[in-house]
């Protein structure tokens, strides 16, 4: 590769997505000094880890070639009529939100609102979510989504356990919880001494001391039940109660709040997201009052902007809530924003009316099935239910499943002797017959409701105008489009942050995902239904094994947060196979992103930090000393390659070796993969076990903070602790998400990617990232300071500018010039992470030479405007930046009072006026939203303008 490798003879997929093309990397590398990639990546990367071989992987596809494919894998799945149940349902997706939110750009690739000025489309999206969950669960602070119920379930555990008065260890669930969510929170609990202890409740005593109690609502089995006096019974001991709860029986049934629940959790899969085998769904949590500090994940919240005006941003938090080092009571700092929007735009459309109808359907439906099955002469486990029996057919539970089977309907194999059947919105007559004939009975025509009056739902919901505005399909489409013109996503421009590789989320990548082959698939369907999935899924793991160097992978959690601990864990079970229990202490760097030493505590170990040297290096000396303090004891330690600062730390290999020669394990985050891929393998330089952001270097879209998938990947001795599922006879240790392949829905589109790059696309992309980050930093180093760099002066593929000194001059603070940047058309880089006071900028692979001149341009322009601050030209507290972002309204405004013309305000030098993205806010007071919580819809007379 001693020059850049020309892939657009065949028009090749690569060259599509490698923003930069050849002549363009040429002037790139003469700017910076070097004749190749080749020769800049070996002074880059470290000999002692520099990989010289070719990725073994197949041969680059071609998009048409690559569809093809994908299409032959999906004709192997066979999408039955899915009557399961067990928190998996059929849903009917609108056609208006599929493709103008699930298949559209300006919503899948938007990144995280951590900047809310542009942020506001999604920001009143997950609003609207929040104001759904809790209206429906009748408790009055719900979050922006987490990550599935059973992982939400776990949330609400770890939760109940620091706000409860009860001093015991002892976590209740009842046994007609959902299997999987009593796998993952048995997972969660173990490492932090917490007992789940499983009761049959309706049949057994709860124990003396509990600091919490879990309740399904309906059960696992179907069954509604009356848990009020439970609640009470337990709120006595001095106990928190969650309650998972059904979104959609929540429209017809009595919803948690009234019965007494402090929390409730749940899923909104069946508010219009596909099965998807399993995921990517936005899961659920909500809180009485009282609780909402302590909430994990995100929280929207209501504010004002600089006017005065409402505004939305993320409420009770800085970068990421809860996410305290070894303080840290969660590790979630992501969400499913693509999901949770899909939910409530679903909620939106319908309204209030046509929810409470579909409920009202289904379980009618439900209610016929069981007057059919009866009449037979069929026992139903319950008589009370919403949309899920359980017939007792005993020793013919196996023939009834095949038999239905056989008409294309999938229905759910409790034991030898009991078969669960769950209606859903896609339910319809033909299968209420198919399914009578299966069970070898005749059938009804009518039948009485089976939800007692006692506990039917009386209070109204979603009474907001939101939810009666846009029922049609012309009002609907305008709301979207309304929404997402207030946001600046990757289709506008560059996002160019540190750390999170937002790159191109290609269009043949993303198509897959819609197909009913994939989408509508249970995730607990029969192996022989999905040989298609299967194959994806063993391809993507062979391949993300070999371009990583390990052995093994488990594409289980669905987010780096759920890889990084799957991946600790697998470290636990490893020690304690080899009698090793005492192994427990963790060594994080001082740089390290806050969810590393929250994982390592949540998996049960002790955080020790790491000193950095002044480079931003870890500190050998001081690594050499704290693993002399804790040998004995010593678990692993936690790095992130390259450096969370961005640069390929020399010392790594050392760093492994005297890990290992202590006995401890080497967990190196995934997160900054796309330095590497072609150039190194951690698996080979020493590390034993890594998570891999799919979302950043495999293409995921972030979707506006999730979806997100982490696998796991794992050296062969650590292969036995990956994490298995109690409904996919896996092995290993206990799952930490709730569906076997996690979020396997997007599995298709990493790949997709990795099929359309081939070996040569993906060593290309990691040469052509390293290369823009370091033509970046060579264009702005005289303007601001880079703050670290590696072997002669190069970064990896993100660089640290360093506002520190400008801001003690000037007084302009990094938030200025990040909200300045969006006058000039962008999105900020990482503010003040991994250092207070600076910016993290990584430009990926995908932008081209003039989107990376136009940043570096705006960046200069700024300095400028900085010294002019400095210089006393304008005053401290009224500049451009000091006012920035600059609204339409602003500077079309009657009265101008500000020293500086409306045109430089509106239209930064170099800023392309013909594109111009108008922010539809001022800069937010965050703190004002945190001393006045809103977390709900507010009335639409809070918009009345307050200029």
């Amino acid at each position: 590769m001693t020059d850049p490798v020309d892939l657009s003879a065949n028009r090749g997929f690569a060259r599509r997505h490698i923003g930069a093309s050849p002549d363009e990397q040429r002037r790139m590398l003469d700017s910076i000094g070097y004749a190749s990639i080749d020769e800049l990546m070996n002074a880059a990367i470290p000999e002692a880890i520099r990989w010289h071989g070719s990725l073994d992987l197949p041969a680059a596809a071609s998009e048409a070639e690559t569809i093809g494919e994908l299409r032959a894998l999906a004709e192997r799945n066979r999408p039955m009529v899915s009557m399961i149940g067990l928190g998996y349902y059929g849903t009917d997706l609108p056609a208006v939100i599929r493709r103008n939110v699930l298949e559209n750009p300006a919503w899948y690739t938007a990144y995280t609102p951590y900047q809310p000025e542009i942020s506001q489309g999604r920001l009143e999206a997950l609003l609207n979510f929040q104001t759904v969950i809790a209206d429906l669960t009748g408790l009055p602070i719900a979050g922006a989504s987490l990550l599935d119920e059973a992982t939400a379930a776990a949330e609400a555990m770890t939760l109940a356990r620091r706000a409860g008065k009860a001093k015991s260890n002892v976590y209740v669930v009842d046994a007609d919880t959902l299997p999987q969510t009593i796998a993952v929170l048995a997972t969660r609990a173990e490492p932090l001494g917490i007992e789940v202890r499983v009761v049959d409740t309706e049949r057994e005593e709860l124990p003396e001391a509990f600091f919490g109690l879990h309740l399904q609502y309906p059960g696992a089995s179907g069954a509604v039940r009356d848990h009020a006096a439970l609640i009470a019974a337990a709120h006595e001991r001095g106990a928190l109660v969650t309650v998972a709860a059904d979104l959609l029986a929540l429209c017809v049934l009595r919803e948690p709040g009234a019965i007494g629940a402090d929390i409730a959790v749940g899923s909104a899969q069946r508010f219009g997201v596909p099965m998807g085998f399993g995921g990517p769904h936005a899961g659920y949590l909500s809180v009485r009052a009282g609780l909402e500090r302590m909430l994990p994940g995100r929280l929207v919240g209501v504010s004002k902007d600089a006017a005065g005006d409402p505004a939305y941003r993320l409420a009770l938090q800085t970068r990421e809530q809860h996410i305290r080092r070894e303080k840290a009571t969660s590790n979630i700092c992501t969400a499913q924003v693509l999901l949770a929007v899909i939910a409530s735009m679903y909620a939106v459309y319908h309204g209030p009316q046509a929810l409470r109808a579909i409920a009202t359907r289904v379980h009618e439906r439900a209610a016929r099935l069981a007057a059919g099955l009866v009449a037979g002469g069929v026992e139903l486990a319950s008589e009370l239910f919403f949309d899920t029996l359980t017939a007792v057919v005993p020793g013919r539970a196996d023939e009834v499943v095949a038999a239905a089977a056989a008409q294309g309907i999938n229905l759910r194999l409790v034991d030898a002797d009991r078969v669960g059947v769950a209606c859903d919105e896609t339910t319809t007559e033909a299968h209420l017959r198919a399914v009578w004939e299966a069970f070898g009975v005749a059938g009804v025509e009518a039948a009485a409701e089976a939800v007692p009056t006692g506990l039917r739902r009386t209070s109204e919901y979603l009474t907001n105008p939101v939810f009666s505005s846009y029922h049609s399909e012309t009002a609907m489409l305008r709301y979207l489009r309304r929404l997402s013109d207030k946001d600046y996503a990757l289709d506008r421009g560059m996002i160019p942050l540190g750390s999170c590789t937002m790159k191109l989320n290609a269009t043949t990548e993303m198509e897959p995902i819609t197909w009913s082959e994939f989408a509508d698939l249970h995730p607990f369907a029969p192996a022989h239904q999905v040989e298609g999935y299967r194959q994806l899924t063993d391809d993507l793991e062979r391949w993300l094994a070999e371009v990583t160097g390990y052995d093994a992978v488990s594409l289980q959690p669905n987010a780096g947060s759920q890889g990084e601990l799957a991946g600790l864990l697998a470290i636990r079970g490893y020690h304690r196979d080899r009698g090793d229990e005492h192994r427990d202490v963790c060594l994080i760097p001082s740089s390290a992103h806050g969810t590393n030493a929250a994982s390592a505590v949540m998996a049960g170990m002790r955080v020790v930090v790491v000193a950095c040297d002044d480079n931003g290096n870890v500190d050998l000396v001081d690594l050499d000393r704290k693993i002399e303090q804790h040998c004995d004891r010593l678990a692993a330690i936690m790095v992130t390659y390259p450096s969370t600062h961005g640069v390929y730390e020399t010392g790594i290999a050392q760093l492994c070796a005297k890990v290992h020669d202590a006995g401890g394990q080497v967990y190196v985050d995934g997160a900054n993969l796309n330095a590497l891929l072609g150039f190194a393998k951690p698996g080979r330089f020493g590390a034993d076990v890594s998570h891999l952001n799919l979302h950043k270097t495999f293409c995921i879209p972030h979707g506006g903070g999730g979806p997100g998938v982490g696998p796991v990947a794992v050296r062969s001795h650590l292969s036995a602790f990956l994490p298995g599922h109690p409904l996919n006879h896996g092995k290993g240790s206990g799952p930490v998400s709730a569906a076997p392949q996690g979020s396997a829905g997007i599995l298709p589109i990493p790949w997709a990617y990795l099929r359309m790059m081939g070996p040569d696309g993906l060593t290309q992309a990691t040469g052509v990232a390293v290369l823009s980050a370091n033509y970046v930093a060579a264009r702005l180093r005289d303007h601001y300071p880079v703050l670290y760099s590696g072997n002669k002066g190069l970064v990896a593929h993100e660089c640290i500018l360093d506002l520190r000194p400008i801001t003690k001059a000037s007084g302009v603070t990094v938030d200025d010039v990040a909200k300045r940047l969006i006058d000039y058309g962008f999105h900020a880089p990482t503010m003040s992470f991994p250092v207070a006071g600076t910016l993290m900028v990584e430009p990926t692979e995908s932008e081209n030479l003039a989107e990376l001149d136009r940043f570096c341009d705006a960046m200069i322009a700024i300095r400028g405007e900085i010294d002019r601050v400095a210089a006393g030209e304008w005053p401290a507290g009224d500049n451009p930046l000091a006012n920035a972002p600059h609204t339409a309204s602003m500077v079309t405004a009657d009265e101008w009072p500000h020293p500086y013309p409306r045109s430089l305000a509106a239209y930064p030098a170099g800023g392309d006026r013909s594109a111009k993205y108008w922010p539809p806010v001022r800069r937010i007071d965050g703190a004002y939203g945190d001393r006045n919580l809103v977390c709900a819809c507010p009335s639409p007379e809070a918009f009345e303008s307050g200029e």
